[in-house]
């Protein structure tokens, strides 16, 4: 009879139930595949908790738009302030009045998680931290982001400053799909600063993932007392891209360990379907007053979606196009395409033209008709 209950009771729950928990030592986390989105493993995902330098997502994100809006470039030189000279905690060691290129201090940001240089890129952008802060609050706003306050650039301990798994995975998200070159700084395991001064100051980078975990190129850490230990990590083998967010371990070892428990959770289940290719040619658009008098619609990126390894779904595509006047320009949006799952949405990509369309003129509307009344085209 016991043998008869132990078969018994192995069929009755199943294999996955035995299964360790992941993330146990963490106060919340979340995984998720970063083109989609998609949702892989999550625990207290809405918690308001403290992020610590984590926050520093935020600050990378405005400097890359800085960037890429060549407001700033690489090449400035920033000038320290009293004040972010004097921020504790991580820091690359500025001095007041210590000049330093923006490239050195993103790097700075990246790597060492340098208080002083968020700072001191703060300032130089807005004039001072706590306009900066403001823009910062105004981009999770941005986002649709609710369980997000900042108070500083830093990720210092302060009452109202708190994120939570969720925002912070679509920070990290939004910072590693709009802004990738961010992953050329957060890669980086060592490197110097000041080189060739007799401050020369070594850089080695707080995720240690990066070179413990197949794939790994960012993205951030954080530790404070109320925060504990934090991870933002995101690695890429083959398609994929994971994001793993994990808030409020106790020991840096163990957070290390359950990241890489939970990555290796996410690579070892799902799998990523290409259904349809960037670029890829949706329909010729005519338009009888048009200069030229067609276009041709393409897709302006991939249509992906996940799929556990061991399924094989059938999708559903969908276009959809919208009231197009003319004129139109290269890139305009078109439509839209979705691919359906069960008549659920679960990848969308617009439709944009690949050519400028102009509107004929009188002359060139007269000479048009007058060919198709030649060629008998009506």
């Amino acid at each position: 009879m016991k043998k008869i209950f132990v078969i018994i009771v192995f069929f009755l729950f199943p294999i996955n139930a035995f299964a360790q928990e992941l993330i146990p030592n963490s106060k919340s986390g979340l995984l998720i595949e970063a083109s989609t989105g998609k949702v892989l493993y999550e625990k207290n995902v809405n918690d308001r908790l403290s992020v610590a330098s984590m926050t520093k997502m935020v600050a990378q994100i405005i400097i890359l738009k800085e960037l890429r809006s060549k407001k700033i470039s690489l090449d400035d030189i920033v000038t320290a302030s009293r004040n972010a000279s004097g921020m504790g905690g991580s820091q690359i060691f500025l001095e007041e009045g210590e000049k330093m290129s923006v490239s050195d201090l993103l790097k700075g940001i990246s790597v060492a998680s340098g208080n002083d240089a968020t700072v001191a890129m703060a300032e130089y952008i807005s004039g001072s931290e706590e306009k900066f802060v403001e823009r910062m609050n105004k981009e999770v706003e941005r986002l649709g982001l609710k369980n997000t306050h900042f108070e500083n650039c830093t990720g210092l301990d302060s009452k109202n400053h708190y994120s939570s798994a969720y925002d912070m995975a679509m920070i990290a998200k939004e910072l590693v799909t709009n802004y990738p070159e961010i992953l050329n700084y957060s890669s980086i395991y060592e490197d110097y600063l000041r080189k060739g001064t007799s401050r020369k100051f070594w850089l080695v980078n707080t995720n240690k993932l990066i070179r413990q975990y197949d794939g790994t190129d960012g993205l951030k850490t954080g530790h404070t007392d109320d925060a504990g230990y934090c991870i933002a990590t995101t690695s890429k083998r083959g398609d994929i891209r994971l994001i793993g967010i994990i808030l409020g371990e106790k020991d840096s070892k163990v957070r290390n360990k359950e990241a890489i428990e939970l990555m290796d959770y996410g690579f070892s289940n799902v799998k990523i379907k290409k259904l349809k290719n960037q670029g890829d040619v949706i329909k010729k658009i005519s338009f009888k007053k048009g200069k030229p008098n067609y276009t041709i619609g393409i897709l302006d990126k991939a249509l992906v979606t996940i799929e556990d390894f061991d399924k094989n779904n059938n999708y559903t595509i969908k276009e959809k196009y919208y009231d197009i006047k003319l004129p139109i320009k290269k890139g305009d949006v078109l439509g839209r395409v979705d691919a359906l799952l069960d008549k659920k949405i679960v990848s969308s990509s617009n439709i944009i033209s690949n050519s400028d369309v102009s509107m004929m003129s009188l002359f060139d509307y007269y000479v048009s008709s007058l060919k198709n009344i030649i060629t008998g085209v009506f």
